[in-house]
């Protein structure tokens, strides 16, 4: 842990929460007892104020839980290991470690595919596509949000069919599609938004794990350009390097 750094725009609790949360991603162990306030202070360059505000946000997105009496702990909470390989999905990928898991569709929308999403999915500049505005969650948590772009002259219908299975495999199944692959995958670390602090729950500061990803058919034509942010707390991203593909993102 570090001091802050003032006049840099960024708020001085959303720093020493970043620093803490980094801090729970590095190093800190399940059910240890963070330093008292005044320790923190003192390490952060901060007044008690500060770190009581940055320590209610960690406390809002559960990463901290306070103890009456006994001082601030670091919940006891596992990272979910999604796994990025040939064939991963959301569901499968966490069944051995989550009871429940579910996808919802928050918007759909037809639309002009923009140059990225055409180029991704080998169409023409403008072509329709369908957008898909999901979350998913495991056992009640939301761990990521997405959307993901299809051709509309090809799936159509995909938007009916998710509402109704809250899957992207199974949708696809329903469409003609028993087996896709990655193509590929890209990982970035940044900020949550403000629309991802909403539907994933998080408090101002958090980090997400965002994936572009492109998945092909068995004929290795794009079905499927996806940009997945997972809550960077909640779940790490696993490559699977024994597998002959890359993949991450759908449900």
């Amino acid at each position: 842990m570090k001091t802050v750094q003032r006049r840099t725009g960024i708020a001085l609790w959303r720093q020493v929460a970043d620093q803490i949360r980094q801090s729970v991603l590095t190093g800190l162990a399940p059910n240890e007892r963070l330093p008292a306030e005044a320790e923190l202070a003192t390490r952060f360059g901060v007044n008690r104020h500060t770190v009581r505000a940055a320590i209610a946000a960690l406390e809002k997105e559960g990463i901290l839980r306070a103890e009456q009496g006994r001082g601030t702990f670091l919940n006891d909470r596992k990272r979910l290991r999604y796994p990025i390989g040939q064939r991963t999905r959301f569901s499968s990928g966490l069944e051995s470690q989550a009871q429940t898991r579910s996808g919802k569709l928050l918007a759909s929308q037809t639309l002009p595919a923009p140059l990225a999403v055409a180029t991704a999915l080998s169409l023409p500049a403008g072509a329709p596509v369908i957008r898909l505005s999901t979350v998913s969650a495991a056992d009640g948590v939301p761990v990521s949000v997405a959307n993901s772009w299809f051709d509309a002259s090809r799936f159509g219908t995909i938007a009916e069919l998710y509402a109704e299975t809250g899957s992207i495999t199974a949708s696809l199944a329903n469409l003609g599609v028993d087996d896709y692959t990655r193509r590929t995958t890209a990982i970035e670390a940044r900020h949550a938004s403000s629309e991802d602090l909403e539907l994933l729950a998080l408090s101002p500061g958090a980090i997400v794990l965002l994936t572009r990803s492109v998945d092909v058919d068995s004929a290795g034509l794009p079905i499927q350009y996806g940009e997945s942010r997972f809550a960077a707390d909640r779940v790490e991203l696993y490559i699977d390097n024994a597998a002959s593909g890359l993949s991450g993102g759908a449900a």
